[in-house]
C-alpha cells in the first residue's frame, strides 16, 4: 500500500449516522467502501490485508445525487467530504501479490519534496495580494505584527475543517492584538472565492481572503499540500509551519502565535 493511503487515513474522521459534527458544527468525512458507509478502522483492515486499490476524495454532483438517493442524510450535503474507497478483486490481488513477489525494491536516493519552498527561520518572501473586499495587502507593510499566512482552496475539505475551528481558536483570541490572519486561495478566480466565502459566512465563519489565481504567491512558498500555514514573526521571519488538517493542530498553532506576541 502506498504511503499516501497511510497518511490520508490519519486525517479521516467518520461517523455512522451523520456527515456533520453537530457539537462543533464542523463537517466530517463520510467514507464509502463498496455499497456501505464504513469507518476508518474498516479501511485500515482492508489495507493491511492488501485489498486497498484506491482512495478518492470528493465526488461529482451526479455521484452525490446518487449517493443521497441510496444512503439519504447519512452522506450529508457536501460532496467535498465524501471519500470513495475501491478494493481489489481476488484476481487483481493475486496478480498484484505475484508482481510484488518478483520485484526487488531499490533504495530511492532522490531527495524527497516536503511541499515547502520556505522553512522555519527563512525570511518570508514578500508579495502583494488582492483581497476579496477590494483591499491590497503587501506583506512587508505588516512588519511589527505576527502574521498567519494560510494557503487554501474552496474545494479543499481539510481546509474547510480547519476554517470551522478558526473563529474560536484563532480569530477571537487574537483578533484585537498585533496579529493578522492572511488566508490566500490558491489558483482560484475571484468569483469562485467570493462564493466560497459567502458559504462560510452562512456558517458564522467570517474573514476576508486573498486570491492568487496564477499561483504566483503560492510558488514562493510551497509546491504541494494544503491547507498550508506559515507563522511569520514581527521581523518577517517564518517561525512555524504546518500542512494538512489534524485534530489539535490549531491548538498548537495558537500556542505558537501567543509565544510570538509575547516576544
Amino acid at each position: 500500500m502506498k504511503l499516501y493511503f497511510i497518511l490520508f487515513l490519519l486525517f479521516i474522521s467518520t461517523q455512522h449516522s451523520s456527515a456533520q459534527n453537530t457539537e462543533a458544527g464542523k463537517p466530517a468525512y463520510v467514507v464509502i467502501m463498496g455499497d456501505k458507509i464504513v469507518t476508518k478502522q474498516n479501511v485500515e483492515e482492508m489495507a493491511k490485508l492488501g485489498y486497498l486499490k484506491g482512495i478518492n476524495k470528493g465526488v461529482s454532483d451526479d455521484e452525490m445525487k446518487a449517493l443521497r438517493e441510496k444512503f439519504g442524510d447519512k452522506v450529508g450535503d457536501d460532496k467535498r467530504f465524501i471519500v470513495m474507497v475501491s478494493l481489489l478483486t481476488e484476481a487483481e490481488k493475486k496478480a498484484k501479490d505475484k508482481e510484488n513477489a518478483g520485484n526487488v525494491r531499490q533504495p530511492d536516493s532522490s531527495k524527497s519534496d516536503d511541499g515547502f519552498k520556505l522553512h522555519v527561520n527563512d525570511k518570508a518572501a514578500n508579495f502583494t495580494v488582492q483581497m476579496v473586499d477590494g483591499r491590497k495587502i503587501n506583506l512587508a507593510d505588516l512588519k511589527g505584527k505576527v502574521v498567519l499566512l494560510n494557503f487554501w482552496a474552496t474545494w479543499c475539505a481539510p481546509c474547510m475543517m480547519e476554517f470551522h475551528e478558526l473563529p474560536s481558536k484563532i480569530l477571537t483570541p487574537f483578533g484585537q492584538k498585533d496579529f493578522v490572519f492572511l488566508p490566500i486561495s490558491r489558483g482560484e478566480t475571484l468569483a469562485t472565492v467570493i462564493k466560497g466565502m459567502a458559504d462560510l459566512n452562512k456558517k458564522g465563519i467570517a474573514f476576508s481572503a486573498g486570491i492568487d489565481p496564477a499561483k504566483s504567491i503560492w510558488d514562493k512558498y510551497g509546491t504541494t499540500g494544503i491547507p498550508k500555514n506559515f507563522l511569520i514573526d514581527k521581523q518577517g521571519v517564518i517561525r512555524y509551519e504546518s500542512v494538512g488538517y489534524e485534530e489539535g493542530g490549531l491548538d498548537v498553532l495558537a500556542r505558537e502565535i501567543q509565544k510570538l506576541l509575547d516576544e
